[in-house]
C-alpha cells in the first residue's frame, strides 16, 4: 500500500483545522450565552419584599424609575 505524504499531511492539516475552529466555535458560542442569560442570583432574599405592581390606579414610574412594561420585563428575564 502507498501512502501519499504530501497528501496525508493535507488531512492531518485539515483535521487539525476543523477540530481548532470548531472549539473556537464552541468557545464565541458559550461567551455569548454568558453574556446574554441574566445573573443567576438566587440566594436568600434580603430586606422586605416589595410588590411588583399596586392594584388600583397604573403606575408610570416606580420609586426605581422604571415603568410598569420595564418592571415585567425583568420580572420574566430574572424568573422572579
Amino acid at each position: 500500500m502507498i501512502v501519499s505524504l504530501p497528501k496525508t499531511v493535507r488531512r492531518l492539516y485539515m483535521m487539525i483545522m476543523f477540530v481548532a475552529l470548531s472549539y473556537l466555535l464552541y468557545y464565541a458560542l458559550s461567551l455569548l450565552g454568558e453574556w446574554v442569560s441574566p445573573i443567576e442570583d438566587y440566594g436568600i432574599p434580603e430586606g422586605s419584599a416589595v410588590r411588583a405592581f399596586h392594584d388600583g390606579e397604573p403606575v408610570t414610574r416606580s420609586d426605581d424609575g422604571l415603568n410598569t412594561r420595564q418592571r415585567l420585563r425583568f420580572y420574566y428575564w430574572y424568573g422572579e
